[in-house]
């Protein structure tokens, strides 16, 4: 008799429902996140039929914690159902809208008795891999919190400080840069700024590590720094200025975070198989290639075709079609991680690949927008990806972007 397991979590603790194929409840429970909860699940579904030959599936509202990799280790199919999907299904059992842990943990395993074939289990990742999805993501975090932080400054610097925004205006990296972060340090007010001589810069410049053009970039900056400005009141340009070193210190810590974990992510995608492959393709560096396949994975059963992994990162239309009515848009529901790492990766392929440059300029005359035409070339660049890591061969250029001669009538 086929059993099926659906687990509520939560925080605090996990509804446990097992259910039969009629749907008859065999045993419910509540265990938290220690290894005698787990042993008290693992008997209450050996007690419902499970064994190594045919492990009890299990359905779950999260992909990711320390139970999820507790049944992921012991060799069971884990489905990460959406909560907002399992709402729907809930409304199947009770149109009161009534909601209880339970209830939610009977409609998980209810899922799977009926509808486990349009669901899918959470892939078969190697542990290298999800290390390497670990160290990525954060690397990924960190710089989206690094940002925040640099225009969260830059904002605060552009109510009374324009001139140091203008010194380092077209500057690689701008305030992110060691050089502005330094400068700043010392120079937080126009008053500050005005009063620095240049060995004070060049010395600022040294501790933010620069080693070459020190003396000719201090005297640069010197006068950039004293060029005349507007001027908010001296009391309210000196809390300004201490509002602004606190902005910069989180600026540091996550700049540093940012090399950090971009080294450690490196690393790691160094270590796996797939990292040849993947870093043959234009626009995938280490960055940006350890992103790519920390969404991705290395279970090559994952998606069935290409056309599942481009619309798994956004980059395959949606079609609505509905009586005479026919709309192709841009794909929403989406891996917004693997997008943002696509967007990158179609943007320098587009840039520095003269290919890829020429695909995406074919899709702008088409009358794409860049952003479409960025889509178009990510599909593209997608497609040759599933392919490279189906049959372990290098992306080749000619091939990946053969352009078809048309035949005559």
């Amino acid at each position: 008799m086929a059993v099926y397991c659906g687990i509520d979590w939560s925080e605090r603790h996990h509804d446990i429902a097992v259910v039969d194929e009629h749907g008859r409840l065999v045993a419910k429970g509540r265990i938290g996140d220690d290894l005698d909860s787990f042993t008290t699940l693992v008997e209450m579904l050996a007690a419902a039929g499970d064994s190594a030959a045919e492990p009890v599936p299990v359905a779950i509202e999260t992909p990711r914690g320390l139970l999820v990799a507790a049944l992921r280790a012991s060799g069971r199919r884990v489905y990460s159902i959406n909560p907002m999907a399992v709402a729907r299904y809930r409304e199947r059992h009770s149109v009161s809208g009534k909601k209880s842990d339970h209830v939610d943990a009977v409609v998980l395993a209810d899922i799977l008795r009926t509808d486990a074939h349009v669901h899918r289990s959470l892939p078969h990742d190697s542990e290298l891999v999800q290390a390497v999805a670990v160290l990525a993501r954060a690397h990924q975090d960190a710089t989206w919190r690094r940002t925040r932080a640099s225009n969260e400054l830059r904002s605060l610097l552009r109510e009374y400080f324009p001139t140091f925004l203008a010194a380092f205006n077209g500057r690689k990296g701008h305030l992110t840069s060691a050089d502005a972060r330094a400068v700043l340090a010392v120079a937080s007010t126009p008053a500050a700024a005005a009063k620095l001589s240049t060995t004070r810069i060049a010395a600022a410049l040294r501790r933010g590590g620069r080693r070459r053009g020190v003396e000719d970039l201090a005297a640069e900056l010197q006068q950039a720094l004293r060029r005349p400005q507007l001027r908010q009141p001296a009391v309210v340009e000196e809390a300004m200025g201490i509002q602004a070193l606190a902005l910069l210190a989180t600026l540091n810590v996550e700049c540093a975070s940012v090399e950090q974990l971009a080294e450690a992510a490196s690393e790691a995608f160094h270590q796996h198989p797939d990292h040849t492959i993947v870093t043959s393709f234009p626009g995938l560096a280490d960055v940006t290639g350890a992103r790519v396949l920390a969404e991705i994975g290395d279970d090559r059963a994952r998606f069935a075709d290409a056309r599942a992994l481009k619309a798994y990162a956004g980059a395959a239309p949606v079609t609505r079609a509905s009586g005479r009515s026919i709309s192709i848009t841009h794909r929403k529901v989406k891996n917004d991680r693997l997008a943002a790492a696509g967007y990158i990766w179609a943007f320098v392929a587009a840039t520095h690949a003269e290919p890829a440059k020429q695909h995406y300029q074919r899709r702008r005359d088409h009358g794409d927008r860049h952003p479409a035409a960025l889509r178009h070339l990510l599909n593209r660049l997608l497609g040759c990806l599933h392919h490279c890591l189906a049959t372990e061969q290098l992306y080749d250029p000619t091939k990946a972007f053969a352009q078809v001669t048309p035949t005559s009538p």
